[in-house]
């Protein structure tokens, strides 16, 4: 055989190996790609969803930069977030496009990916959080039904990794898996909040309440920290419904909702507990904490001026009652528990109501280890009850 002969003998081995070697890879790549698209298409909430797309999705494919705008106006998405007890600001790559720029930008978009060299000017929005910056990105416009909702932007430090002109099937189709399952679990969460939202107040409802109180007492006791039960009731509002009329009643528990929601955190649970009164349940803190809160939420609305119509003003006081637990890190009285930290803050909500009104009052400290109830108003008919 000819050395030309061998020679060119050697290069096709040679490329073949290549084509063996990227068929490999790409079938790797296939495998990684439909597990990441199962996680998706399965996440069971919102945030689920968020952490697949930012976190398993940006490992899984050994990225260097990985951020996901989401087109929010009317801050939907972070409303479903805080509702879940998430804080969005502990995903600091999770970004919502409400300014000017942002939105110019999105608009700009072809609904195909964009490949290319990263610049500053441009693409600092889409990721402000990555030092150092990528060399490439890969911007994937989320598209359903026409309508723009977002984008998926990839990062690179590999100055050849994102390219203008290469092969985007995955990328397309990554973008088209994303989106949709993005618009299956708005329509998901949509559909349970309509079963657990007060449609008057935009807040949560009772059934919504008592599903959490198990949540959270659970929580507190697996991680020790003391859990604080608020309940309000709107003095007197009986007067406002008979002087100015129902819509102006309604007005009155909208507003009164919002300036109470003003005041709590993500992780707390605010909610709609029947008529006129409200219930919140606040999650790692003590008893002074939770009167101090109480307080300062009785006194804004106090001076807060209710507009009833443009020629009447009126002003309206809140009686709060105030309970709170600190677990032991027993799980088997749980339900008792629950039932302890509403029944004392109900009761302490009642001596406001007949002591005067405009006030907070405290049912103490509920010790489950102890089984003791001190430091707050004597309510010799609550009897506390065995956790056994």
């Amino acid at each position: 055989m000819s050395e030309d002969a061998i020679k060119e003998t050697r290069l096709l081995k040679q490329h073949l190996r290549d084509l063996v070697d990227q068929a490999r890879k790409n079938e790797e790549k296939m495998r990684r790609f439909q597990a990441i698209e199962l996680q998706l298409i399965s996440a069971s909430n919102m945030l689920e969803l968020i952490e697949t797309i930012l976190y398993d999705y940006r490992e899984a494919f050994h990225l260097d930069a990985l951020t996901l705008m989401l087109l929010d106006p009317t801050n939907e998405f972070e409303r479903i977030l805080k509702d879940d007890n998430t804080n969005p600001e502990e995903h600091p790559n999770l970004l919502f496009s409400i300014s000017p720029e942002e939105i110019q930008l999105l608009d700009s978009l072809s609904i195909f990916p964009t490949l290319g060299r990263y610049k500053k000017r441009t693409h600092t929005i889409l990721f402000p959080n990555a030092h150092p910056r990528p060399e490439t990105i890969a911007i994937l416009p989320l598209v359903r039904h026409g309508k723009l909702i977002g984008c998926m932007n990839l990062g690179s430090y590999q100055s050849d990794r994102f390219e203008n002109g290469s092969a985007t099937d995955f990328l397309e189709r990554i973008a088209a898996i994303v989106a949709i399952s993005l618009e299956n679990t708005l329509n998901s969460e949509r559909l349970k909040r309509t079963g657990l939202t007060d449609p008057l107040t935009r807040i949560n409802n009772r059934r919504f309440f008592d599903q959490r109180l198990g949540e959270e007492v659970s929580r507190a006791h697996r991680n020790a920290e003391p859990l604080s039960c608020l309940f309000f009731d709107i003095d007197y509002f009986k007067r406002i419904n008979d002087n100015y009329g129902h819509q102006a009643g309604d007005q009155v528990l909208a507003e009164v909702a919002s300036l109470i929601a003003i005041q709590m955190r993500t992780s707390d649970v605010l909610a709609r507990y029947g008529g006129e009164e409200f219930s919140a349940l606040l999650s790692d803190t003590d008893v002074g904490k939770a009167m101090e809160i109480a307080e300062r939420i009785r006194q804004n609305i106090e001076e807060h001026p209710f507009k009833i119509d443009q020629h009447t003003t009126i002003n309206i006081t809140l009686s709060i009652g105030v309970s709170t637990l600190i677990p032991d890190g027993d799980q088997s009285g749980l339900k008792t528990y629950a039932s302890w930290l509403v029944g004392y803050a109900d009761r302490a909500l009642l001596q406001a109501k007949e002591t005067g009104r405009n006030q907070v009052k405290c049912a103490g400290i509920i010790h489950a280890s102890t089984e003791e109830q001190f430091q707050g108003v004597v309510l010799p008919s609550m009897q506390l009850e065995s956790s056994n």
